[in-house]
């Protein structure tokens, strides 16, 4: 993979984006290799970004187009 495919710099670090990070059973922690258990948007020095545990945004809804939209 290419190191340019993914933007790093606009991506916050935060546990829940981390190599490193796992989710905890209870939904609202993650268990971390390095540090242990720590907060969803907390961070360490040991940050690693993997791009499969980020969740894309939706895309925004359009607005229902009328036939007159169309007229001349």
């Amino acid at each position: 993979m290419k190191k340019g495919l993914f933007n790093k710099k606009d991506i916050e670090p935060a546990c829940l984006l981390c190599v490193h990070g796992k989710m905890a059973p209870d939904m609202k922690s993650i268990l971390c290799i390095k540090k242990g258990l720590m907060r969803p948007e907390s961070k360490c020095r040991h940050f690693e970004y993997d791009p499969l545990k980020r969740v894309p945004r939706r895309d925004p809804v359009l607005p229902a187009l009328d036939p007159e939209d169309f007229k001349i």
